[in-house]
């Protein structure tokens, strides 16, 4: 391998991405680049790479995951869920907090995206913890990372990516995701009770009767219902992931325009057009990066780094720590999709080496990817949670640090617990 080769690779992908080139933009004109110059593989290849990268049945979940999100985003389901988690849980010390966080991992379920979930929720329920005497930093961070369990748990557009990538059954990444999301929103909990729970300008919400608890949940059924299908139907064996995406589409479509009526059809070109364009911007980089990821390997820099990370890890462990260090300081300036398919080819040689499960690590590596979205500099739910509270990076970024340590604190067993994640794949059908 010339050794000029990656200085270049990487050097012109970290230059463009400087200059705020879209990442799309970034990966595809910095691997053209080294392509040409050190004449890799005739040119024609390029745009056969572009087209085999998504000629895949597996990635058709994505879309459909978009659409299906977008479809339930436009209901009133949020904020039916909030108002039956504010009756049961409002009245407890902390409690608006705890809300956002179990809200945040049953939004997850619908619409597969942190970004989405921490826009969907936030904008319902921050005015509210402002009012109850929450910090509003503080509160707008507690979103940003309730936002983030939204690619761990199924259905999840990160696990659908990772799936392909590596080969990896995207069924059983949907299940082995329950309980590590289950940790991560617990590691939240804590967090609120220490930040929140005995503040003395905190009012806590009345509680709720029975009969308020009970039209609640009424109303809030379908929206609860909505993961537990998807879920079911994949650990039943009665739906394929690729199949439960077409489910909750048309799960949205009915609850949407028929149960409770929330959607007309005038909303649906909107609806379509936010679909393709988010799909658009998804394909673009799944078919850039896979292009990055052709070049790493064929020019042997994949191979290269894996053999430098096994050179310096002594063991299993040591190569876990090594693997989310990495994982955690890729995940602070790229988006998931962009880091799968530039660190898989060096990292899945390394972790076959190990002895680590392929799903096992596909969940280590999301939720790595999930701290990332609440880390700055490119902490992408952040800057969501900063447009609608209306605060600065700099606020939110300092706000930020506590969760972001129970986040890591969560990793690290998941990371060396696999029986976490495992547990439940086993008695899929």
């Amino acid at each position: 391998m010339d050794p000029r080769l990656p200085l270049l690779l990487f050097g012109s992908f970290g230059i463009l991405l400087f200059l705020n080139f879209p990442i799309a933009a970034a990966l595809g004109i910095s691997s053209v680049l080294v392509i040409g110059v050190f004449d890799l593989a005739p040119p024609e290849l390029i745009p056969q790479q572009l087209q085999s990268a998504t000629d895949s049945w597996t990635l058709l979940a994505v879309p459909f995951f978009i659409l299906a999100g977008n479809i339930l985003g436009k209901t009133a389901i949020s904020e039916r869920l909030v108002r039956l988690a504010r009756v049961v849980v409002g009245q407890f010390p902390a409690g608006l907090a705890m809300v956002a966080v179990i809200v945040s991992i049953f939004f997850a379920g619908i619409s597969g995206s942190g970004p989405a979930d921490t826009a969907a929720l936030e904008a319902i329920l921050i005015p509210g913890m402002v009012a109850a005497g929450y910090d509003k930093r503080s509160a707008a961070a507690l979103m940003a990372a309730g936002g983030g369990i939204g690619i761990i748990v199924p259905p999840s557009i990160a696990l659908v990516i990772y799936g392909v990538v590596a080969n990896a059954s995207i069924s059983r990444l949907f299940i082995a995701g329950i309980l590590p999301g289950a940790l991560v929103g617990f590691s939240l909990f804590c967090v609120s009770y220490l930040l929140f729970g005995k503040d003395p300008n905190i009012r806590p919400e009345k509680r709720g009767s029975l009969r308020e608890i009970g039209t609640a949940f009424k109303d809030a059924a379908w929206g609860l219902l909505a993961p537990l299908i998807i879920l079911g139907g994949i650990y039943g064996g009665v739906f394929t992931a690729t199949e439960a995406a077409t489910v909750a589409v048309v799960y949205g479509v009915i609850v949407g325009f028929f149960i409770h009526r929330d959607l007309k059809l005038s909303d649906l070109p909107g609806i379509l057009i936010d679909t393709g364009v988010t799909t658009g911007v998804v394909m673009m980089i799944v078919c850039t990066a896979s292009v990055f990821a052709w070049v790493l390997n064929t020019s042997g820099v994949a191979a290269a780094a894996a053999a430098g990370l096994l050179h310096l890890a002594s063991g299993k462990i040591v190569g876990l720590l090594l693997i989310n260090a990495v994982l955690l300081v890729a995940g602070s300036f790229m988006d998931a999709i962009s880091i799968f398919y530039i660190l898989l080819p060096i990292l899945l040689p390394v972790v076959q080496v190990l002895g680590i499960d392929l799903v096992h690590f596909g969940i280590i590596m999301t939720i790595n990817l999930a701290i990332g979205q609440i880390t700055p500099p490119v902490g992408v739910n952040l800057f969501v949670a900063c447009g609608i509270a209306r605060i600065s990076m700099k606020e939110i970024s300092r706000a930020v640090l506590p969760m972001v340590a129970a986040q890591t604190a969560a990793l690290l067993v998941v990371s060396f617990w696999p029986d976490l994640s495992l547990f439940l794949t086993r008695f899929m059908r």
